[in-house]
């Protein structure tokens, strides 16, 4: 596990972002690929198998040169935007959510509108998420282990 030192700060953010959701009942993924040139920040899994993306923006450059974002909206129910306090959230369009960040929590401040995945999708998008998320447990207990592909 990475040193908090060594962590960037939209790593930080990210952090804090899936210690919020954990307090929601999601469990989380950073660092996530949902489809191939896809890489999204945070991807949550809910309790009611809710899906929800978060990209973790560290600044206006970061935010600026980010031109994928919206391939995202295909892959989940709800999208949102991280951000700490100095952000100008005034740049973020208002029909995504919202979060305000740090390290250690984080907060919904505009809640991102529904649109619910098709169920195929939505199968689709669990069984990597699951299986990511297996991946990266064993390699954690098995690090010289390179099965994992």
């Amino acid at each position: 596990m990475p040193v908090m030192l060594d962590l960037q700060p939209g790593q930080k953010l990210a952090r804090g972002v899936a210690r919020h959701l954990a307090s929601l009942g999601f469990a989380t993924v950073e660092e996530f690929v949902p489809s191939r040139g896809l890489r999204v920040d945070v991807m949550g899994l809910g309790p009611k198998g809710e899906i929800w993306v978060i990209e973790c923006k560290s600044g206006r450059a970061d935010f600026m040169s980010d031109a994928k974002w919206q391939g995202y909206l295909d892959w989940c129910d709800r999208y949102f935007w991280a951000v700490d306090l100095d952000f100008p959230t005034d740049l973020l369009p208002e029909e995504t959510g919202l979060m305000i960040g740090d390290a250690y929590d984080a907060e919904i401040i505009r809640m991102a509108p529904e649109h619910k995945l098709a169920g195929a999708r939505r199968t689709v998008v669990t069984r990597k998420f699951a299986t990511h998320a297996a991946r990266r447990l064993h390699a954690l207990r098995d690090p010289g282990f390179f099965g994992l592909g």
